[in-house]
């Protein structure tokens, strides 16, 4: 579970950094996370996150559960250390997918954005410039 969640958490990370610059892959991304928007992939991404959500929950209920029982023998049990610090490796990892998700999310709403504000700016300096021609 733990190298899939590491795997998941590079390639959003590659899908941050290729979001961040400028480059044709950039383009292909937008449209790619566009089209995943609409439509089933829609279905699927909350589908996806509902169960992390579980999985993220039934990590947290681990670690308290482990720390209960630490607490109630009052010895720390090495078992339960390693038990403890891979479910603690797995939450961390599971809320940090959720905050690389947030932050595509976000960068790919606000590139759309400044394409559009691009564009329409383009559209009112040609109109401006159309305007004035024909005023002079």
């Amino acid at each position: 579970m733990i190298q899939l969640l590491f795997t998941l958490v590079l390639a959003e990370m590659a899908l941050i950094m290729t979001l961040l610059f400028r480059t044709p892959l950039r383009k292909l991304v937008i449209m790619g996370l566009d089209q995943l928007k609409q439509g089933m992939g829609s279905l699927v991404a909350k589908s996806v996150a509902g169960t992390m959500v579980v999985v993220f929950g039934s990590s947290i209920y681990s670690v308290m559960k482990i720390q209960k029982r630490s607490a109630d023998a009052g010895i720390v049990n090495p078992t339960d250390q390693v038990l403890m610090a891979c479910r603690q490796l797995e939450a961390c990892l599971i809320g940090f997918f959720f905050f690389l998700a947030l932050m595509i999310d976000r960068l790919q709403y606000y590139i759309r954005e400044l394409q559009h504000l691009r564009t329409s700016l383009e559209m009112t300096k040609k109109l401006m410039e159309i305007w004035i021609g024909i005023h002079i």
